[in-house]
Parts: C-alpha cells; sequence; structure tokens
C-alpha cells in the first residue's frame, strides 16, 4: 500500500467536500422539518401530508446520522460512455463509492450510495471481465480522514485483480481478492465488542450474493470467518435499496440465534442507512408469555420434530366436544333442553365451517341458543333464551366442555400438565416414550410458567391454529394476527428445528429469504446433515438456491489449521474455508498442572493476554456450567470481565458460554477444557469447532482433562 500517494491530498479534499455536503443536507432537512412542525392548525389534509413529509424527514435524518462509520471508502474510474446520440465523450468517468449517495448544493452527485448499479464495478471488477472501469481506487480512512490509497488498474498491460495474466482463476484465494492491502488493513484492527459492517471491503463472491434477485429462498452456506452474516445484513439492505416499495412498508425481519448475537450485529443495519429492520430471537416473536425455563436436549428434540404439529392439532379438537348428556334448564314457567345429540352435530359443523378453534366460539354459542330455543314449547326467541341463561354457571360450563376459548399458553398449559390429555392427543403421532417426555408439573397459573426455548415454536403453532381471541363485538383485530415480512433473514439456520423452520415460514409474504448458516456448526437438538433438510420446511413459491462461501477472512491459517481437524472429525464430508491471512502466532495449548485448578490456569493466561501489546477484545469460552467457577476466578484476581449472558460483549474481557459462542468474533479467544465442551452437547465436536473459530488474532487452549482426539 502506498503512503504517499501523489493524489493523496487531492483526494482528502474530496473527501472533506462530500462530508461538507452531508452537513449541509443534514441541516437542511432539519430547516424543513421546522417549518413543517409549525402545530395542529389547518385542515385534516394539510396537518396529514405535513405528518406525512415530516415522517420522510424523520427517515433520512436517520439515514444521514453516520456515528464514526467512513462516508467515502473508494473511487472508480469508467472508460467514456456514449450518450443517448451514440457520442462517445473523451473524459474519463470517476465516481466516488460510499455508504450513502451525497449530493451537493446543485444535485450534482459527490458520492455514489455502494447499492447502486453504477457502483456494482467497485465490488465485481476483475482483470478477465474489467465491466469498463480503468482504475478502481481503495481508501483507508477513519471517519474522514484519509491515511492510505490503493489503486488497481485496468485495461492493456494491467492485469486488475483476481486472475494470473488475466486469463485464468489463481489457486491461491489471496490472489483473487480485490483492494488486498485495504482488507487486510481492516482485518487487522482491534474488535469492538460489535459487528462492524465489511461495505468499503466487499469481495466477489460475497457482491454477488448481496446483489442477487430478491425472489425465493437463497442458502449461503459459509464456513468460520467466512462474512456469512455481514453479508446476510448488506443484502437486507441491499434489496431495501432497490425495492423500497414495496418492501419498506412490508418489512424486512433478522432473526438471530441469541440476544448476545443480536447485540453483537445491532449496528450493521444502522451503519447502512436502514433504521428500520426489525431484528429479534424467535422468542420475541410470540407475545405475553414469559420465557427462561430449562429442560433437557432429549425433550427439546421432541418438541423439536414436525410432528408436533400434528399433535398441537390434535390437542386443540380434543378441546372440541359434544356433551356426554342432556342439560335442562328452568326457564320461565317450564324447562328448556340441550340435547347431546344436537351438541355432536354442532361440534361436527363448527368444524367443517371453521379453520380456526377461536374463531368458531361465536358460531358455537349461537347454534347452541338455536338449538335450546327450539325445545321451548311454540319456540323461544334465542335472543332471549342467551339473555336469560348466558350468565349461569351451568351454560358456561356447557360452552367451557364444547368449545373454550383458549390462549396458546392456556392450551399448552393444559396439555403438558396431564398425561392423560398428552397420550389422548400424541397416541398414534409420535412414539410413547416421546410424548411421556413432554409432562411436567402445572404451575400455579397459567401466568407463572416460565416457557422453555422449544416452547417458541410450539405456541406459535397453537397461536396459528387457535387464532386470536374475538372481540365482544365478534371482530378480531389486526394487532392480534401474526405479522408477516417482505424479506427475512435467518442467521445461524442450521440449528432451527423443524417446527421452528415452520414458524419463520408463516412470517413470510412471499417466500422471499436470506438464509446463512454451517452445517458443521449445527449444534440444534435436530442437527441437519444437509441442506434439504432445511428446505424442505421453507417457502418452495420458487426454487430455492444454495451458494458458498468459500474464503475466510477473520481467521488466521494457523487456528484454522487446528480448527478444520476438529470440523473433519465432526462432518467428514464437509470442505472447510480456505483462510487468505497468516497469523502472528500459533495456537498455545496448556494443560493445568496437578497443582493448580483449572479456573487458576485460565486466570494466568487472561493476564497474559489482556497485557498483550495493543490487546483488542478477548474472550474466555468455556462449557455453560463452569461460566460462575471462572467468573469468580478472574474476579478473585481482580481481573475486570463481563458475561456475555447479561451484557453481550460490553467488556475488553467477557466469559461467553460455548452455547451462546456462534456467530461471534473477539481479538483473543481462551477456549476452556474442550472435552467438557464435546461431553455437554449431542454435538459436541461441532461445538468445539465453533468455540475455537471465534478469534481474529490468538488462540489459546487451557484444558486438564485429555484433549478430545481430534485435536492430539
Amino acid at each position: 500500500m502506498t503512503q504517499q500517494h501523489p493524489e493523496l491530498a487531492q483526494e482528502q479534499e474530496y473527501i472533506l467536500h462530500a462530508y461538507q455536503c452531508l452537513e449541509d443536507s443534514r441541516t437542511g432537512a432539519m430547516k424543513i422539518r421546522e417549518l413543517t412542525s409549525s402545530g395542529p392548525g389547518g385542515t385534516f389534509q394539510a396537518r396529514l401530508e405535513r405528518n406525512v413529509f415530516d415522517e420522510n424527514l424523520v427517515h433520512r435524518l436517520e439515514q444521514l446520522d453516520l456515528g464514526n462509520a467512513a462516508l467515502v471508502f473508494g473511487r472508480i474510474d469508467r472508460e467514456p460512455q456514449p450518450d443517448s446520440d451514440g457520442v462517445v465523450s473523451s473524459e474519463v468517468e470517476t465516481f466516488h463509492i460510499g455508504r450513502l449517495a451525497v449530493a451537493d448544493k446543485d444535485r450534482e452527485p459527490v458520492v455514489v450510495d455502494w447499492r447502486a448499479p453504477v457502483a456494482e464495478p467497485f465490488y465485481r471488477a476483475t482483470g478477465r471481465e474489467p465491466m469498463g472501469l480503468l482504475r478502481r481506487r481503495h481508501f483507508v480512512v477513519e471517519g474522514p480522514q484519509l491515511l492510505a490509497l490503493e489503486d488497481e488498474l485496468f485495461g492493456e498491460g494491467h492485469l486488475g485483480v483476481g486472475h494470473d495474466e488475466g486469463l485464468a482463476e489463481s489457486a491461491d484465494p489471496r490472489n483473487n481478492l480485490r483492494g488486498y492491502s485495504t482488507l487486510l488493513t481492516a482485518l487487522g484492527r482491534s474488535r469492538t465488542g460489535q459487528l462492524g459492517d465489511i461495505v468499503a471491503t466487499i469481495q466477489s463472491e460475497q457482491d454477488e450474493i448481496i446483489r442477487s434477485p430478491q425472489a425465493g429462498v437463497l442458502v449461503v452456506q459459509g464456513g468460520p470467518g467466512t462474512g456469512k452474516t455481514v453479508v446476510a445484513l448488506h443484502r437486507a439492505a441491499y434489496l431495501l435499496y432497490t425495492h423500497r416499495f414495496p418492501l419498506e412498508d412490508q418489512g424486512v425481519l433478522v432473526i438471530g440465534p441469541n440476544r448476545v448475537f443480536l447485540r453483537y450485529i445491532e449496528r450493521v443495519l444502522p451503519s447502512l442507512g436502514e433504521a428500520g429492520v426489525e431484528q429479534v430471537v424467535l422468542a420475541d416473536l410470540v407475545p405475553d408469555v414469559q420465557f427462561g425455563g430449562k429442560e433437557s436436549n432429549e425433550v427439546a428434540r421432541v418438541k423439536g420434530g414436525i410432528k408436533m404439529s400434528r399433535v398441537i392439532d390434535k390437542a386443540i379438537r380434543d378441546r372440541e366436544r359434544p356433551l356426554r348428556d342432556d342439560v335442562v334448564l328452568p326457564y320461565g314457567t317450564g324447562y328448556i333442553r340441550l340435547r347431546a345429540e344436537e351438541t355432536q352435530f354442532i361440534v361436527r359443523q363448527a368444524r367443517r365451517r371453521f379453520h380456526r378453534h377461536n374463531q368458531a366460539r361465536k358460531f358455537v354459542e349461537n347454534e347452541v341458543w338455536n338449538s335450546m330455543a327450539a325445545t321451548v314449547r311454540g319456540e323461544a326467541d334465542p335472543d332471549h333464551v342467551k339473555e336469560f341463561l348466558r350468565d349461569t354457571p351451568e351454560m358456561r360450563e356447557v360452552f367451557e366442555r364444547m368449545w373454550p376459548v383458549l390462549t396458546p399458553a392456556q392450551l399448552l398449559h393444559d396439555l403438558f400438565g396431564s398425561k392423560a390429555l398428552i397420550k389422548l392427543a400424541a397416541n398414534g403421532i409420535i412414539p410413547e416414550a416421546d410424548y411421556l417426555t413432554l409432562h411436567r408439573s402445572r404451575s400455579e397459573t397459567v401466568k407463572d410458567v416460565r416457557w422453555t426455548n422449544a416452547d417458541v415454536a410450539l405456541l406459535d403453532e397453537a397461536r396459528h391454529l387457535l387464532g386470536p381471541i374475538p372481540r365482544r363485538s365478534g371482530k378480531i383485530d389486526e394487532a392480534d394476527e401474526i405479522r408477516t415480512y417482505g424479506h427475512i433473514v435467518i442467521d445461524e439456520v442450521q440449528d432451527l428445528t423443524p417446527m421452528q423452520l415452520r414458524m419463520v415460514t408463516r412470517r413470510s409474504l412471499s417466500g422471499s429469504m436470506t438464509i446463512v448458516g454451517d452445517i458443521a456448526q449445527a449444534t440444534g437438538p435436530l442437527a441437519p446433515n444437509d441442506w434439504d433438510n432445511v428446505l424442505e420446511y421453507l417457502p418452495s413459491k420458487k426454487q430455492p438456491r444454495i451458494v458458498g462461501l468459500s474464503v475466510g477472512y477473520r481467521i488466521p491459517s494457523q487456528i484454522m489449521e487446528l480448527a478444520d481437524k476438529v470440523m473433519h472429525a465432526a462432518t467428514p464430508g464437509l470442505r472447510a474455508p480456505r483462510s487468505v491471512r497468516d497469523g502472528d502466532e500459533l495456537p498455545v495449548i496448556v494443560q493445568a498442572t496437578p497443582s493448580q485448578s483449572l479456573a487458576q490456569e485460565v486466570v494466568v493466561q487472561a493476564q497474559r493476554v489482556i497485557a498483550r501489546p495493543n490487546a483488542g477484545r478477548a474472550a474466555v469460552i468455556c462449557p455453560d456450567h463452569m461460566v460462575d467457577e471462572i467468573s469468580e476466578a478472574l474476579h478473585n484476581a481482580h481481573i475486570e470481565h463481563g458475561r456475555a449472558q447479561a451484557a453481550g460483549l460490553d467488556q475488553d474481557l467477557s466469559i461467553v458460554p460455548a452455547s451462546l459462542a456462534k456467530g461471534l468474533e473477539l481479538d483473543d479467544v481462551i477456549v476452556v477444557e474442550p472435552e467438557a465442551i464435546v461431553a455437554d452437547d449431542p454435538q459436541g465436536l461441532r461445538l468445539l469447532y465453533v468455540a475455537l473459530t471465534r478469534s481474529t488474532q490468538s488462540l489459546t487452549v487451557v484444558h486438564q482433562q485429555p484433549l478430545p482426539v481430534a485435536m492430539r
């Protein structure tokens, strides 16, 4: 990389000009907003138009808030293009590429949005396919400060990037990267505890995924460090830019594996000017219940199986029951009767007419009143019967037996709290040994239940089948319905069970999804062996596409070499990504001595790691049951640290349970007791592979038990 490029000062001046134009745009937007905030006066139409205009301005202001992110990060010089009359100009076209579009006071473009079609060659041009480029320039920047430039030249006498003699792809992935020096500079920076965007260093294979068509399910298979998470997030930003209408109204949903991960990625989309994307864990999509319950892996496996949808459907049908005996009640000077035989007909009719349980309750009530009114000599008015009897304990009991109004939590609380109800619903659908594991002691009230992660999809299935509880007017509030989205991104999708995938699918408006993951890192209760096991539960309106990321950017080759041994033992058929950079040191493996506890050795290694020159973010990744022990040892040694369960990665040193490590990246990682990580999880080798592939700089392994065979 050339530190004293002859055009460095000129480009620095241009960048400062771009920032000034951005500030002018922000100031102008604020002034217009003040003009539209003059008060509630005027006609309704005027106020409505003013509010809509104000809303759009607020959104634009959010887009213009860059924080510390660089506005401009590159430039392309393009061959002269013919005008509308076919005349080719003699001037080279120059475009500065940045995070968002910026114009000057005359509305002339100063910065081109990275998602615009004209910016595509910045990411995709190669020596063989220059896409009309003469030069591609990369900036090394910190905010508005330009530190260095790197140029790639195309055309006769120049090879561009990615090809040997402009003819064939190089076997070494490093030769196929654009802006290699700029990329290494970005990769070498210390982590901040939050994932950053890669908009300045997107590589060709990543850009192809980001700009791929919206329709259907796109599967991105990528090993550790390939950038699959940021690629998926940049794709969401690209689709919002390209299909602003209707995607902005339909909504974009990002689903992550846990809250630590969500905190880790939360700044990526806002840094790209997209602040309105909903980012959730699956539990956030289920209202009115509390989570935090624990259960065994075996129970989670049973609950994740697709046949549980049939069990829940049957459990609902089991609550739709005719009466065993006639009901006779005083009415006027005589009696009124509800015949058991008639209730059989009412239940059958309700099942036939209505697809959702709660929606049919009003029909059942009306049919009961009509049936009872018909038994009175001379017939009675059904409305009068209803007014006379509806608040009696006997009729409340009738409706509770025949067709109770149920919330998802009430249905499952009753089901799991009764072995008889479980057997009634599950017998013949899943094996007895499986359905008996579902039983658990009833809580005092349904509000006291702490539901588990595996319950999320079951509650959602019940919500889908039951439907909302009708208002007294009989109408359904749209807010109670399950919301759908125009595009859905799922990260670490390989860990979702069939029931969870089914839950996500019902939220897809058109079947448009980006799902990213790595089969080698699958550690869920029903871990798939290939992508077909995942795709069979996702939308199939369009043929799904599976693409792979083959290059590892984050993890040094020395660490990847050790991790690959574990991966090949866990998933022999998969190929590991190729690392594009070497680290400064080999992984360190330390065995605690008999005279020293494992936690004490972790303290020693933590002190060594945090004392490193220019130390960045570090983590101790350990078996889940060891978190308290290691935290206490670090506390006693007066080492400040955080715990990922509670606070994300806010501290320079964090303790991360192995079960929450997926998707994170740190500068330095200490992996504790690999054999215990393997033993604690049904997919233990895959979980160990995850733990070993979190570091961008150094890896230390501390153990007391013998290492797993794959690591020896």
